[in-house]
């Protein structure tokens, strides 16, 4: 019997990855034919494509270095774009306002000055932290509005913990600066985003995966912690001293036995959305404008949009450039048709004059179940007494949908490196 992992994205590497360091020998199952998980690719025609957006900035020196021994990477200004009834504005999009219409300016820093001025702690949803942060015109048509077609649900129904330093607050001095010119400053929560100059995002695994013993199309169905065995879909079967999962936790609960009713009951209620990438490359350089950028516009299906050529051109073909959106909705609402997301987005996309139809040579949509954590207001409850049970099982849960956290690829990454500690 061995330590088993499911699962070969960032946190399952990273676990596999650890042990050896320690002389202890695993093995990965992976339900896929290839290894990376989110962090992986696909490849159409010389195309490259991540399974949906990536870059690293690693707050911590030796992640950080260790992502940068594994692969060259390119360091791109964190600087990225809003798209709003027609106009660019710089993003972040609250104090970056000079390219909106005088009359919505106004309405935008009138309801900043006016406020609302709560302490932290009297604020209940993300709906209130926005206007206390933004004013109510800016929230209502800018953030509300994103949060529906990013997290699927109202900004009321989400808890405010997982916003952290990912959203910039202004002061009125920057609202003001911002609205007679484009600000040069960038105020993103990282000054930098790096990407691997060949390979994929993925690539800055590849230190960590050389060596690893990861078993593809093992799709496991079965799990009995009391006998320690794992089945697989394959009708394979294989026992463990040890288990490390970074399966997502509704899935993996769903392949145990027994489970107590409160923990199903608990398993239910976690919300999560899914997303359909959709991936074009174009038969000229220069097409792509912006390295991402984000899009409020409720009729225009994506909530963001990034060039995978721009992010590294070894992503496409000698004289070629593209693009990939991303189309979000909650898991507990109907998946939307893929022909009807598909024809939508290419009509608005070349309605906002980004390309033309002749320009095209690739052409591809594809479903991601798991896309990120809706944060409701009851998440933590559930999420421990999911992870309680695990615990009790010896099961120890790992990466984004592992622990059900919001996390970056660097922090999935940790997450493995500390179940092995």
């Amino acid at each position: 019997m061995q330590t088993v992992i499911l699962g070969s994205g960032a946190a399952g590497i990273s676990a596999g990855y650890h042990l050896k360091q320690k002389n202890i020998d695993s093995v990965i199952f992976e339900k896929d034919a290839d290894w990376g998980g989110l962090c992986g690719n696909f490849t159409i025609d010389g195309f490259r494509f991540d399974r949906f957006v990536h870059f690293t900035f690693a707050t911590e020196e030796d992640i950080a270095n260790h992502f940068a021994n594994s692969v060259d990477l390119w360091e791109h200004p964190s600087i990225s774009s809003n798209y709003y009834q027609g106009a660019w504005l710089k993003h972040p999009a609250q104090n970056n306002l000079s390219a909106l219409p005088s009359e919505t300016k106004v309405k935008i820093i009138m309801d900043f000055i006016n406020r609302p001025q709560k302490n932290i702690e009297q604020i209940k949803d993300y709906a209130e932290w926005l206007k206390v942060q933004y004013g109510d015109y800016f929230a209502e048509n800018f953030p509300f509005a994103y949060t529906r077609k990013y997290w699927g649900v109202e900004a009321k129904d989400l808890e405010t913990k997982w916003v952290g330093s990912r959203m910039h607050s202004p002061d009125l001095t920057e609202v003001l600066r911002g609205a007679f010119e484009e600000q040069q400053q960038i105020f993103y929560y990282t000054s930098v985003m790096k990407y691997p100059k060949t390979g994929g995002f993925r690539s800055i695994l590849n230190t960590s995966r050389e060596g690893l013993n990861i078993q593809f199309n093992k799709k496991v169905i079965h799990i009995d912690p009391t006998a320690k065995l794992i089945v697989f879909a394959d009708n394979s079967e294989i026992q463990y001293e040890r288990l490390v999962s970074s399966l997502p936790l509704p899935e993996i609960v769903g392949m145990l036995p027994n489970v107590p009713e409160s923990v199903i009951e608990a398993t239910k209620q976690l919300k999560h959305t899914s997303g359909y990438q959709i991936s074009l490359g174009f038969n000229k350089p220069d097409v792509a404008k912006h390295l991402w950028f984000y899009i409020y516009d409720e009729d225009i299906p994506p909530a963001r949009i990034y060039s995978p050529s721009l992010k590294s051109p070894d992503n496409v073909p000698a004289g070629c450039s593209s693009l990939q959106a991303e189309v979000f909705w909650a898991s507990h609402q109907p998946t939307p048709s893929k022909e009807k997301v598909l024809a939508q987005t290419m009509s608005k996309l070349l309605e906002m004059g980004l390309f033309e139809q002749k320009d095209i040579v690739v052409q591809d949509i594809r479903l991601e179940k798991y896309a990120n954590i809706i944060f409701d207001h009851d998440i933590y409850k559930n999420r421990q007494i999911v992870l309680d049970y695990l615990t009790s099982l010896g099961i120890l849960s790992i990466g984004r949908f592992g622990k059900w956290d919001y996390l970056w690829s660097h922090q999935a990454f940790k997450s493995g490196r500390e179940a092995c500690q």
